[in-house]
């Protein structure tokens, strides 16, 4: 195992598929001489020339439908999104075009595009710079949407995405870019699949890409206090692995689930839904949600008051134990 960093994996991850497949071409804002504005792509434009490591103006509906002509031709498009909230200008092409196309020809066009999107805040950002806004995906149908957050699930899951045919919206936690870890020698199970980061009793945490790590530390706390939390990380949003949630819940009888993003109508609320319907006699209490408010993402200042964060992940926990 080697150690690296998200931000480092998910170049790897490129570089390995790119070294793959000749047809698999990486497009985005100053991705190429500059490397991104994370470095995520930093020196593939040098090894693999300008030609697949491909500078394009600053329009995202432009790339965006310049991906699906080229995934219409046998290419891989690997986009990415500067920032999060720079993604609306191509959301028509996704929700329309991309992630409709392999219905609307019955099956006789695939559309194998990967959107990288940097997401989530507690990098003190400017406006529209530090969004979650992985339900709007999540909720169309055709489209695939999962989250990395560690270095081995960057390396890897990239790789995933870019060999599957169908298009995947990949999210990347900004925040958690420089944090390192071990990068092993293949995945840890199939694109879609969830992963049990750390076993438990008394409650389940599903988490996934910037709050998992806050769901290990409230694990660890929580530990502390002689309680025993089962920490999921979710991965894949759409599909969700409802075997992995279902089971966890059935075993630990409590869940809080916890993101980023506003709880209304995010991710917590379908989970909440599916734990309510298939697991209800195994619940001690209601799944709780810890997320961000329903309001605009605040001005970088006070934007640790909006995100989650140990505390409120903790309270959450003692209400549901409460019960």
């Amino acid at each position: 195992m080697s150690q690296t960093t998200i931000a480092k994996g998910i170049t790897s991850g490129l570089r390995a598929a790119m070294e793959k497949d000749p047809k698999v071409v990486l497009m985005g804002e100053d991705i190429g001489k500059l490397g991104g504005v994370f470095r995520v792509t930093e020196g593939l434009q040098k090894d693999f020339g300008e030609d697949r490591v491909i500078d394009t103006p600053l329009a995202e509906a432009g790339i965006m439908g310049t991906a699906i002509g080229m995934a219409l031709r046998g290419y891989r498009p690997v986009v990415e999104i500067q920032f999060d909230g720079f993604v609306y200008p191509a959301f028509d092409h996704i929700v329309s075009q991309i992630a409709k196309l392999r219905a609307r020809s019955l099956g006789f066009v695939s559309m194998p595009i990967v959107i990288r999107i940097p997401f989530g805040g507690g990098i003190g950002a400017v406006e529209h710079h530090s969004e979650s806004n992985e339900a709007y995906f999540a909720h169309t149908a055709g489209l695939k949407v999962v989250v990395c957050s560690n270095p081995h699930d960057a390396h890897w899951m990239i790789q995933q995405a870019v060999e599957t045919d169908d298009p995947v919206v990949f999210y990347e936690p900004k925040r958690r870019y420089w944090d390192k870890g071990e990068v092993g020698d293949g995945p840890d199970g199939p694109l879609g699949s969830a992963r049990v980061l750390r076993e438990g009793t008394d409650l389940t945490l599903l988490a996934y890409g910037p709050m998992v790590k806050t769901c290990l530390q409230a694990a660890q706390a929580a530990e502390e206090e002689g309680r025993s939390l089962e920490v999921i990380d979710l991965r894949s949003l759409s599909p969700l692995d409802e075997d992995a949630i279902l089971g966890s819940v059935r075993r630990t009888g409590r869940a809080v689930v916890v993101h980023e993003a506003s709880t209304f109508l995010g991710l917590g609320s379908e989970i909440s839904a599916l734990v309510t319907e298939q697991a209800f006699h195994s619940l001690e209490a209601p799944v709780l949600r810890v997320g961000g408010y329903n309001v605009p993402y605040p001005p970088s200042r006070i934007e640790e008051e909006f995100l989650p964060d140990l505390d409120r992940v903790l309270d959450a926990v003692d209400r549901s134990l409460a019960y």
